[in-house]
């Protein structure tokens, strides 16, 4: 996002009638609701009109019949479903995916998918056995300590516009958009000037492949990025920005204020991460260069109570066995913030073609300025946690046609509860996303026999019934066993159901993912520097590694039930900090504590583990023994 003073206000485009006729002239019923509008605006103006509005035709919230869909949980908090009421994209708006690259034979990116390109320039980094080609496929980049890959770039394509209501595995947020696989990612991440290129192509300008698409993006994804300033990369942007590309990256997982490039970049769109519960990721950055924040996925908990962790589910695959085989995973990171933004800019994108109009960088610059498409989070305005807000894509797609929404739209978060065998308490917030006046009504716990263990109280709510709610828990008027119920609020727009979970039985230990060891990583040679274990107490690692040279290094934590002498192998638990998704480096020219990451067994669909927590610490040569502190799931 422009940061350098005022911002440029949104740019109005007058759609002249042969721009219109050539638009819509093998498209009538488009061209009737455009006609149609500008009929209503007319009618607005006359002194003798009360009000004109159009004749809406009102129907069920679109529910995709993907098999996965219950599991994405993410795509409620940001309001998507409503988003698709009106629209769910359009095949003539491309998302770049600068990345890894995509298993192009993943069954749920089947017909999703226009060409892209590998721009990675080093055969050695490539891994495919040349340099640039016009084959984004990814083949790997075996950046795990096992030697698997992460097909990072697969993940992101699938969140952005997966196929959905196939009946097949997860749904995509632009849906009828397209993604456009651009390689600049491989096992030693991307160079600047590679991951130029990308941009360069996406943007349809000048570039080393001596081509560029049939259609340009529209929106340009990087879900990648580092510390250091690159002009080459930022000047990338302001060229893409310039033909009209709205570039978004991903801010980072080092829990730092430290800007990320090309996050950074003036001309960029800054994403940072939260949680199921709207709180931001304990992985992600934050800072005065952050403007939006989207769904990231944190912590090894299931406050949902789906049975699984709370991160991101989209298509991925693997090559632990030896070939690539496609599944679905749930990963977390600014990486599946930055992707949730892109899928929205793309429906945004769709919305105002159907009234032959587009979003300019600027529009949309100016539009989320005004608080047009977040809602607003933390501290009210801009503040440096949240940006100017958590994506609302029911409020964006409205704002790329120029209207707000009318008509209250009640929003609970979470949407669900899971008290496990442990917390006593949980907090909802209830509010009113859309416009209009939302009243709550009334707070009722089902069935009534739940009504002995499950209580509901206003913490902090307004004269409407908006605001935070307690539900608390008491095990001790239950016997052993595990128990549901649901939280109704009724409102003056309709019930908000908030179905809860709780258990109750004795238990002395609390499950762990086995004996770990710790490994200091050098991501230069691509080695282990000093070793360590860890020592597991319910459910809880506490780890110290002695004798590591000064330098920078990366940390990974994990199981070796094979007795391989390599951890993370496939059925291993592994863990790295400060997320798998995108590994921090460490500088070590002191004692470090608080060094805190999860460890956890592969999050594919098929793999009911959840994660377990570490604790631990490294050293400086001294070899001096250092603290120890919680490490945290992510």
């Amino acid at each position: 996002m422009a940061r350098s003073g005022s911002r440029s206000p949104a740019s109005v485009d007058a759609a002249p009638n042969e721009r219109l006729d050539a638009l819509y002239h093998d498209n009538p019923v488009q061209r009737g609701k455009w006609e149609t509008l500008q009929a209503i605006k007319h009618l607005r103006k006359r002194s003798d009109v009360l009000y004109a509005e159009p004749n809406y035709l009102r129907k069920p919230f679109i529910t995709p019949d993907d098999s996965f869909y219950d599991l994405q949980w993410h795509y409620p908090l940001i309001n998507l479903p409503q988003a698709w009421e009106t629209t769910t994209g359009n095949p003539n708006v491309i998302v770049a995916v600068i990345d890894t690259g995509v298993v192009l034979g993943h069954p749920d990116l089947q017909g999703q998918l226009v060409a892209g390109y590998d721009f990675i320039s080093s055969a050695d980094n490539a891994l495919d056995g040349d340099g640039i080609d016009a084959d984004p496929d990814d083949p790997g980049d075996r950046t795990n300590p096992d030697g698997s890959s992460s097909f990072h770039g697969t993940h992101v394509a699938g969140t952005v516009a997966a196929a959905t209501d196939n009946s097949l595995g997860v749904a995509g947020i632009a849906w009828n958009a397209r993604v456009m696989p651009l390689r600049a990612l491989g096992t030693f991440g991307g160079s600047d000037y590679d991951i130029a290129q990308g941009i360069r192509f996406a943007a349809g300008l000048a570039n080393d492949a001596n081509s560029v698409p049939a259609i340009s993006a529209a929106v340009i994804n990087m879900s990648l990025g580092s510390n250091a300033f690159s002009t080459t990369l930022c000047n990338a942007v302001s060229e893409a920005r310039a033909t009209g590309a709205i570039v978004v990256a991903a801010a980072g997982n080092s829990s730092s204020p430290s800007p990320t490039y090309p996050a950074a970049c003036d001309d960029a769109i800054s994403v940072s991460a939260v949680d199921i519960n709207k709180q931001l990721a304990s992985y992600s950055n934050f800072g005065n260069l952050i403007d939006i924040v989207a769904p990231g996925g944190d912590s090894g908990t299931d406050a949902n109570g789906d049975s699984y962790p709370d991160f991101i589910l989209s298509t991925a695959a693997t090559d632990a066995s030896g070939s690539i085989d496609t599944l679905y995973a749930f990963q977390s990171g600014t990486s599946m913030a930055s992707a949730h933004v892109a899928g929205v800019i793309a429906l945004m994108e769709a919305a105002a073609a159907a009234l032959g109009d587009d979003i300019s960088p600027d529009e949309f610059d100016s539009l989320l300025a005004n608080g047009d498409l977040t809602e607003d989070l933390g501290t009210p305005g801009r503040d440096d946690l949240y940006g100017y807000g958590l994506i609302d894509a029911a409020r964006a797609v409205l704002a790329a046609q120029g209207s707000a929404p009318s008509d209250p739209l009640p929003s609970i978060t979470p949407s669900s509860l899971n008290f496990g065998a442990s917390t006593t308490s949980s907090d909802l917030v209830v509010s009113n996303v859309g416009g209009g006046s939302l009243t709550v009504n009334t707070v009722t716990v089902t069935p009534v026999s739940a009504q002995n263990w499950l209580t509901v109280a206003a913490l902090s709510v307004d004269a409407d019934g908006l605001g935070t709610y307690r539900a608390s828990v008491d095990r001790s008027a239950v016997a052993e066993g595990t128990y549901t119920a649901t939280i109704a609020f009724t409102t003056t727009a309709g019930a908000l159901d908030v179905p809860v979970l709780m258990q109750r039985f004795t238990a002395t230990t609390t499950d762990d993912a086995g004996f770990h060891y710790i490994e200091v990583f050098d991501p230069g040679t691509q080695t282990s520097v000093v070793s360590g274990t860890a020592t597991v107490s319910n459910g809880s690692y506490d780890y110290t590694v002695s004798g590591v040279p000064f330098g920078e290094y990366l940390i990974f934590a994990g199981s070796n039930f094979d007795n391989d002498a390599d951890i993370c192998d496939p059925g291993e638990a592994c863990g790295a900090y400060l997320s798998l998704d995108q590994p921090t480096t460490v500088r070590v020219d002191s004692d470090k504590t608080g060094l805190d990451f999860a460890t956890g067994f592969d999050l594919f669909l098929d793999a009911a583990n959840l994660p377990e927590t570490s604790k631990g610490s490294t050293n400086k040569p001294d070899g001096k023994s250092a603290d120890q502190s919680h490490l945290r799931q992510q």
